[in-house]
């Protein structure tokens, strides 16, 4: 998985911005993170693994854990 970060304008409209994004090929999901709110971040990351233990995701949820570790 590959992600890419882009930073708005405050004038920006996110859900149009999402909606376009969604449109193109190749692009499975588009997630929203605000950096200046890191509490939403840790709670959307706290949900994904979640999910990821539901469904049985363990591979990419290795992956994810090993990424935030070796991130600098």
């Amino acid at each position: 998985m590959k992600y890419l970060k882009v930073d708005l304008e405050k004038t920006a409209d996110i859900e149009v911005l999402k909606n376009a994004l969604l449109q193109l090929k190749g692009v499975a999901s588009v997630d929203i993170i605000d950096d200046e709110n890191p509490e939403s971040e840790l709670k959307k990351a706290f949900a994904k693994a979640k999910e990821q233990l539901k469904t049985g995701d363990y591979e990419t949820l290795v992956n994810d854990i090993f990424e935030i570790i070796i991130k600098k």
